[in-house]
């Protein structure tokens, strides 16, 4: 298993400009075979499907080849893939889906650990139904998520558990396997964020035991869409709003409006560019490719964040958050007398793009007690940074510090 960093750099254009990009838990740079299927896609000319020329017979390829990619990268069947503008309208849109056969007094979990476009859209939902929301809290001095609260969280009256694969900014894994198994022995459904996990950790749905999985394709190299991952059979029993005239077949009843073709024709690129990070492999099927692959990728960015944690933790001044035993690689920091925002604009002048803020993890850095003092900066690493980008992000830091 091998991952030539160098060869991987070259496929990425953007990164020409000279700067560290270490922004990737907010939406990574594109390979030039993605944007090449995008261009193609539109060159060679698409249509909406269903019709009888060969223009609609490409867009109708397009997105059954994009159902299989994404099954093939999370473990799932095309048949349960549901394609969507971002995660957020997905979850959304499956938050009033689920909820219209909750009942006052039903209950719904979820975490603080969680971005918060998986918990807003459930309080709402429960809201909406008289339903009670249930915290899952987080231990703010190690950023863990303990699985023993889900035994007095959970009852027969919970309908559903929401909980992330990662922490979008402390990286923390919590042991998701762990906490949907209690809650299928309590009778609820599980709803799993895997939106910051997937770039570095390759999904298995059916592992992680989760009967609705999101995922975007803008956090793995692809372009600006969202995708969920139901096992079919559940999702004919969910009855969306939708147009009379639209489809009501699945995953199509799911999938408001015309599908957005040429970006999709970037998902299936994007995909085949994760599975062909490390040597090689043809004559393995393309989900054993993404498990070479991913393995490879995770090997590189642990291996750089050693180097970029250790560095943060050795700088005076500097106070970083989280101490998960399981992470993805990706830091939360603040330096004493800088607020966050000084910091980015620091880090970008001297050629490092970085995040600032609370990253949308609401309830997260409302416990940590950052939340309305400008959070904190959020620096990431994805499969094409490497050991300059981090020094050079290590040095300017410095330079702030005592």
């Amino acid at each position: 298993m091998t991952f030539d960093i160098a060869a991987v750099r070259s496929r990425f254009p953007a990164l020409a400009d000279g700067y560290a990009y270490l922004d990737g838990a907010a939406g990574t740079q594109v390979p030039t075979c993605v944007i090449d299927a995008i261009a193609s896609a539109y060159r060679l000319g698409i249509g909406n499907v269903g019709g009888p020329f060969p223009a609609s017979g490409r867009s109708m390829t397009i997105l059954a080849d994009a159902r299989q990619a994404v099954a093939d990268l999370v473990g799932g069947e095309a048949s349960g893939v549901v394609f969507g503008p971002n995660s957020t309208t997905l979850i959304y849109r499956f938050a009033h889906a689920l909820s219209a056969t909750w009942r006052e007094g039903d209950e719904v979990v979820v975490s603080r650990l969680d971005h918060d476009a998986n918990v807003r859209p459930w309080v709402q939902a429960a809201e909406r139904a008289g339903a009670v929301v249930r915290w899952a809290e987080v231990d703010v001095d190690t950023g863990e998520l303990p699985v023993d609260q889900y035994d007095a969280l959970l009852t027969d009256r919970t309908r559903l558990v929401a909980v992330t694969a990662a922490s979008n900014i402390l990286g923390t894994r919590p042991d998701v396997a762990a906490i949907t198994a209690k809650a299928h022995a309590a009778g609820a459904l599980t709803f799993v964020d895997g939106v910051h996990s997937t770039p570095h950790d390759l999904p298995d749905v059916r592992a992680l035991g989760a009967d609705f999985f999101v995922t975007s394709a803008y956090k793995w190299a692809g372009p600006h869409l969202g995708a969920l991952i139901a096992d079919p059979a559940l999702l004919e029993t969910l009855h969306p709003e939708k147009l009379l005239p639209s489809p009501d077949r699945v995953p199509e009843r799911f999938e408001t409006g015309t599908s957005p073709f040429a970006d999709l024709a970037g998902v299936t690129a994007a995909v085949e560019h994760l599975a062909g990070l490390a040597l090689p492999l043809p004559s393995l099927s393309r989900r054993d490719r993404l498990r070479v692959s991913m393995e490879a990728v995770g090997a590189h960015e642990q291996e750089l964040f050693e180097v970029l944690l250790g560095g943060l933790g050795g700088l005076p001044d500097v106070t970083l958050y989280g101490k998960p035993a399981r992470r993805t690689a990706i830091a939360y920091f603040r330096v004493a007398g800088h607020s966050p925002a000084a910091v980015a604009e620091h880090l970008a002048l001297n050629g490092v793009n970085v995040w600032h803020g609370h990253s949308y993890a609401w309830e997260l850095t409302g416990a940590l007690g950052i939340r309305d003092t400008g959070g904190a900066v959020r620096a990431g690493l994805a499969h094409y940074n490497d050991r300059e980008d981090v020094d050079r992000f290590l040095a300017a830091v410095a330079d702030l510090t005592g």
